[in-house]
């Protein structure tokens, strides 16, 4: 479990960091900005998709960084000005964030999909029977945890893609890649926070909150000591 979270924060920073290092290398070698625009989207974006290929970890944030990286070198395809390419990921950050609030209505909300593969059979979760499926259907707040983590990643990632479509039109253009990554890193911190303290406060790794109580109902946990 450790592992591979250090290898998703590893390919995470990876993801990130090289589109943003390659334009700043790009244009200290004298390349114009559009092309140099251009480049930093679609090298990395075929490395990634060789990289999925002969990976088998593909989970879901492999996925998600996967489709950012094709989606911002397809963009950079279309003919605009550099302030526009400047802007795709803004457009493509908002376009996510509308996904998670369009997948409260799926089977399953991409904060469920996306967190399953990093927290199902932690060790603070280890004591709970039933695999996220079963946990699902049988806990209603179970599936409240999900959809209001949906809801606060949909509307974060919305608020994020205005701010960076802003910076996009108004700052320097040499500036926005490097202000762009900061601002990835600060919008995802600030949400694995508050996420993680929604978990904790809604009884997510206490075997003893209200939320198993269909558990012990069931036999599956022992009652509550008063």
């Amino acid at each position: 479990m450790a592992s591979m979270k250090v290898r998703q924060g590893l390919r995470l920073v990876l993801d990130l960091a090289v589109p943003t290092a390659m334009f700043y290398v790009l244009r200290a070698a004298g390349l114009g900005l559009y092309l140099t625009l251009v480049l930093s989207a679609v090298l990395p974006a075929g490395v990634a998709v060789l990289q999925w290929f002969r990976s088998r970890e593909r989970d879901g944030l492999a996925l998600y960084m996967l489709s950012m990286l094709v989606a911002s070198a397809l963009v950079s395809l279309v003919s605009g000005s550099p302030r526009f390419l400047l802007a795709r990921e803004g457009w493509l950050t908002g376009i996510t964030g509308l996904w998670f609030i369009a997948s409260l209505r799926a089977s399953r909300p991409l904060a469920f999909l996306y967190t399953r593969p990093m927290l199902e059979g932690h060790r603070r979760l280890a004591d709970i029977p039933g695999d996220w499926d079963e946990l699902w259907e049988r806990l209603p707040r179970f599936r409240r945890i999900w959809k209001v983590g949906s809801v606060l990643w949909g509307v974060a990632l919305l608020a994020d893609s205005v701010v960076r479509v802003i910076m996009a039109y108004t700052l320097p253009m040499d500036s926005v890649p490097a202000l762009g990554t900061l601002l990835y890193v600060a919008t995802s911190v600030v949400l694995i926070v508050i996420t993680n303290v929604y978990y904790v406060a809604s009884g997510l790794y206490d075997r003893r909150s209200r939320l198993y109580d269909p558990l012990r109902e069931q036999g599956l946990l022992p009652a509550v000591q008063p």
